[in-house]
């Protein structure tokens, strides 16, 4: 009987990929994590207990699978932690890689992220596949440095030991359920008027139902050795406020300032907090990120792997609405606000009014 392990099945993109195999009649998945989980024990998930930084650990979790997802991350944006981050992404999939060599492996899918490849300074540039590894643009940003490193790991296992790897690299991760903020935390300083000013970057993202399908459906199609963006719209940044704006009634900044002014004023501002011994809600490495260009093209999962995205503003209005639901102050304000007539179109307003009282149904 097939044996399905998860590593990461408690994070954003993996309780929702948990949900899904056993939804779909997966009997046997196992989760391995650092501490047990009840909710996913309860949905039926044997959770097996442990670390990706102890080979005892790995060998255990490994015992008699077949397939292989391999999400297990960690985003530190502080250079000082870039070490945490290298020891789980990159010798951490070389531990697990390495326990699978002698597995009878039908497939390994393994989680890295569109940022290997896919930002730039030009807003024309739109990452595929093919596009090469951004090295030197994210070499100050840790997070994306390892990934690029894991996947260099994965490709090493693939060439010397044919291990049936699969490389899937999603976008920002939005939708409901993101219990960590490690992927929505942007959103959530918008709803509570923490973005300073207008930055000239752009983003792409993708609802994290449909990347767990993505992930599924890779399983089942993908092509080894092969990767596969998943992105669901690229916006430049002004255009994803607005259209948080239109959904929930807080106003998108409207300050323009040159992007180095705001770079700077959030490192000042993180250091002089950091000095007296608070948290700053403004991290600069985010502000630095955001003056580039994250675009991606999904065409070849869409292609190969029949792939497909839900429209952008759903995800949008589940996300605002799953944050203000389970956000302690955005839960306070039970009266959703309108925005002034001023602001935005009546027409906008009314859009917004729909969709916030509509509730689609979720796709397969």
């Amino acid at each position: 009987m097939k044996t399905t392990l998860v590593t990461g099945g408690t994070g954003f993109l993996g309780r929702q990929l948990v949900g899904q195999l056993l939804e779909r009649g997966e009997e046997n998945v196992r989760v391995f994590t650092r501490s047990f989980d009840r909710d996913l024990a309860e949905m039926g998930a044997e959770i097996v207990e442990g670390s990706l930084t102890d080979p005892a650990d790995v060998h255990r979790a490994t015992r008699d699978v077949d397939r292989v997802y391999h999400l297990a991350g960690k985003v530190e944006r502080k250079p000082e932690r870039a070490h945490l981050m290298y020891d789980l992404h990159v010798e951490g999939t070389r531990r697990l890689l390495g326990a699978l060599v002698d597995e009878d492996i039908e497939r390994i899918v393994v989680a890295s992220t569109s940022g290997t490849v896919g930002v730039s300074k030009d807003p024309n540039f739109v990452a595929t596949e093919e596009s090469p590894y951004a090295e030197s643009l994210v070499r100050r940003w840790p997070y994306y440095l390892s990934k690029i490193y894991a996947e260099r790991v994965c490709q090493r296992y693939i060439d010397e030991h044919e291990l049936p790897i699969v490389i899937m690299r999603p976008t920002l991760l939005l939708g409901p359920g993101d219990t960590r903020s490690s992927s929505t935390g942007d959103v959530k300083m918008f709803l509570k008027g923490k973005v300073p000013a207008r930055l000239s970057g752009g983003l792409s993202f993708v609802d994290v139902r449909d990347a767990a399908r993505g992930f599924r459906l890779a399983m089942q199609k993908g092509e080894v050795g092969d990767s596969y963006l998943l992105g669901q719209v690229n916006l430049p940044l002004e255009s994803f406020f607005e259209h948080l704006e239109a959904i929930s009634g807080v106003a998108a900044p409207r300050i323009s300032l040159p992007d180095s002014i705001v770079v700077n004023g959030a490192k000042v501002i993180d250091k002089t907090l950091g000095f007296l011994g608070f948290e700053s809600a403004v991290d600069p490495t985010s502000v630095d990120m955001a003056r580039y260009y994250w675009y991606i093209d999904s065409t070849k999962a869409r292609e190969e792997l029949g792939w497909s995205a839900r429209d952008p503003n759903t995800t949008l209005r589940d996300t605002v609405r799953w944050i203000r639901q389970n956000d302690p102050v955005l839960r306070r304000k039970n009266e959703r606000s309108s925005p002034p007539a001023d602001v935005v179109s009546r027409k906008t307003v009314e859009f917004a009014r729909t969709m916030a009282r509509s509730d689609p149904e979720d796709g397969e």
